[in-house]
C-alpha cells in the first residue's frame, strides 16, 4: 500500500509541473496579447493610431521596417515608462527685474476678449474638442496630451515639445490649464457661426473673422523635414548671412522662392512676376524633393539675403517663412495677408513692410522696387528696423508670449482642469524616445534651461489702442491706389 502511493506521488509530480508550466506559459500570453491591445489603442505624439484631421487630410502616416513586437515595445516604453521617474521640475528662483514686454503682446487680450465676460466653460471646451487634433492640459507643472488626431509631419512632437520647455524655463510658474490645439494650417472657428458659443483653440494663426487663438508654430524649436534649425540658430545664420554684402551691392530686385503648389491662389499668381527686367522680381521654385535629395544645400537661408527685397506670399494659410524673410535685413514686400499669426500684428505697412497689393501682385512690386532702388536709404532703413523687431523676438520673448497667453487664458476657465482619462503623461524623456535621430538632435538643440529672468511685464489692456492700430493699418491696405 505504501509503495503504490509513492508511485502515484511520483507521477503526479511531473503533471503539476507542466499544469504550472501551461499556467504561467498562460498568463505571460494573456499579458503579451493585453499589452498589444494597448498598443494598439495608445495613439502617440508621433501619430501612432491617428487618422488625419478630416478638415485638412494628408497621406495617413506610415510606419516601416518595424515589426508588431517592435511597435509594441517602442510605445510601451516611450508613453507608459519614460515618464515614471520624472520628476517635477521644481520652482523658478529670480535674479533680476523682469523687462516690459514688446507692444504688441497686448494683442493677447484682443484674442482672449470673446470669453471676459462668459468665461471659458467646460461645455464650450468640449465643443471645441470637435476641431482639436489634441488636448493639452498642465497640472501642478505636468503636461498630459490627450491625442485625437495626427498633425502633418512632426508638428505634434515639436509643438508638445515647445510646452514642455516652458515648463522647464518658468518652473512652477505655469498655471494649470485645459487646451485644446489644432495642429493644422486654417482657423476653422469661424466667429458668425458661434456667436453664441464661442469655442476656445490654439492655433498658429487665425484671422479677424476667427475665434481661433494664435500660439508660437512648431518650427520655432525646428522644422526637420525642411532642415530649418531652432529660432534662435536660424536668427543668428540669416543675420550673418545679410551682412555678407552690403546693401548698395545687394541685387536690386524682389525675390521670392518657395513652393507654389500649396493650393494658393497668391503663390501662383507671382510666378507671373518672374521678370527682372518688366516687375524687378526674382521668383523661384523650392523643389523640396529634390532638396531632401541633395542634402538642403540649395535652400540654406542664410544664402538667400543678397536682394533688397523680400517678398512674403502666404501658402495654404499663413507661413513660416514670414520671420525668417522679416529677419534678412531686406526691406519686406508683404502681400496682404489673410491670416495673422501671434508676432505678424506688431508689424505696420509702410513703417515695418510695404503692402503688396493682391489684386495687382506685379505692378505692385515693380513700383516698391522702382521706390526703393530711388529711396535708398529709407528702403535700406526699413529693412534694418524689420531685422531688430526679429531680434528682440528671441525665444525668451516667444516663451513670455507663451507664458502670458497661457496664464491669462487659465484666468478665464471657469473650472479645475483634471487629468483626461485618456490623456498620457509626456515628459523630455518620452518625446526623445519616440524621436529619430535627426528628431532627436533638434530637440536636444532646442532643450531651454531654467530662467534667471521672471516673464516680461504684459502691458495692460488697451481697447482703444488695438481699435486705432486695426483701423489705421485697414486705411491702408485698403486704398484702391498703389502702395507708394
Amino acid at each position: 500500500m505504501g509503495l503504490f502511493s509513492r508511485k502515484t506521488s511520483q507521477t503526479l509530480l511531473p503533471i503539476r509541473h507542466f499544469i504550472a508550466v501551461i499556467f504561467i506559459f498562460t498568463i505571460i500570453l494573456l499579458i503579451v496579447f493585453k499589452v498589444e491591445d494597448i498598443s494598439n489603442d495608445t495613439k502617440t505624439v508621433i501619430g501612432h493610431n491617428l487618422q488625419p484631421t478630416p478638415w485638412h487630410i494628408f497621406p495617413v502616416r506610415e510606419f516601416k521596417n518595424e515589426t508588431r513586437l517592435a511597435r509594441t515595445s517602442r510605445i510601451v516604453k516611450c508613453s507608459y515608462l519614460s515618464c515614471l521617474t520624472s520628476s517635477s521640475n521644481g520652482e523658478a528662483t529670480f535674479t533680476s527685474e523682469a523687462e516690459t514686454c514688446p507692444e504688441f503682446y497686448r494683442w493677447i487680450y484682443h484674442d482672449l476678449e470673446p470669453w471676459a465676460k462668459s468665461r471659458v466653460s467646460y461645455d464650450s471646451l468640449m465643443e471645441a474638442k470637435k476641431f482639436a487634433s489634441l488636448r493639452v492640459v498642465i497640472i501642478s507643472g505636468r503636461l498630459y496630451v490627450e491625442y485625437y488626431y495626427d498633425c502633418v509631419q512632426s508638428r505634434a512632437l515639436f509643438t508638445v515639445w515647445g510646452l514642455l520647455q516652458l515648463l522647464k524655463r518658468y518652473p512652477g510658474s505655469i498655471p494649470d490649464v485645459d487646451i485644446m490645439f489644432d495642429c493644422m494650417d486654417r482657423p476653422i472657428v469661424d466667429k458668425k457661426d458661434h456667436t453664441a458659443m464661442p469655442l476656445p483653440i490654439f492655433r498658429y494663426c487665425t484671422t479677424p473673422d476667427h475665434f481661433d487663438i494664435p500660439f508660437p508654430d512648431w518650427s520655432f524649436w525646428g522644422w526637420v523635414e525642411v532642415n530649418l534649425g531652432p529660432w534662435q540658430e536660424e536668427f543668428k545664420s540669416i543675420k550673418k548671412g545679410s551682412k555678407v554684402t552690403s546693401w548698395d551691392k545687394k541685387f536690386p530686385y524682389a525675390y521670392w522662392k518657395g513652393n507654389p503648389n500649396v493650393l494658393s491662389p497668391i503663390r501662383e499668381k507671382l510666378l507671373l512676376c518672374n521678370d527682372t527686367n518688366k516687375w524687378g522680381a526674382q521668383i523661384m521654385r523650392q523643389n523640396w524633393a529634390l532638396e531632401i535629395a541633395q542634402g538642403f544645400k540649395n535652400s540654406k537661408l542664410s544664402n538667400q539675403c543678397n536682394h533688397r527685397y523680400k517678398i512674403y506670399a502666404e501658402g495654404y494659410a499663413w507661413s513660416v517663412s514670414l520671420k525668417y524673410i522679416l529677419a534678412c535685413g531686406s526691406l519686406p514686400l508683404i502681400i496682404n495677408p489673410k491670416y495673422e499669426d501671434f508676432f505678424g500684428r506688431g508689424l505696420f505697412p509702410k513703417e515695418n513692410y510695404l503692402p503688396i497689393s493682391p489684386k495687382n501682385i506685379c505692378p505692385s512690386i515693380k513700383t516698391a522696387v522702382e521706390w526703393g532702388n530711388s529711396h535708398p536709404a529709407e528702403a535700406e532703413a526699413i529693412g534694418k528696423a524689420v531685422q531688430d523687431y526679429m531680434e528682440q523676438l528671441s525665444i525668451d520673448r516667444v516663451y513670455d508670449y507663451m507664458y502670458h497667453l497661457i496664464t491669462e487664458y487659465a484666468k478665464l476657465q471657469d473650472f479645475k482642469p483634471v487629468r483626461p482619462p485618456a490623456a498620457l503623461e509626456e515628459c523630455v524623456d518620452s518625446l526623445i524616445c519616440y524621436a529619430d535621430e535627426t528628431q532627436r538632435g533638434f530637440l536636444e538643440r532646442s532643450a531651454a534651461s531654467p530662467s534667471s529672468t521672471p516673464p516680461c511685464k504684459l502691458p495692460p489692456p488697451n481697447v482703444e489702442m488695438i481699435k486705432k492700430q486695426i483701423e489705421a493699418k485697414n486705411a491702408i491696405l485698403n486704398k484702391s491706389e498703389l502702395i507708394i
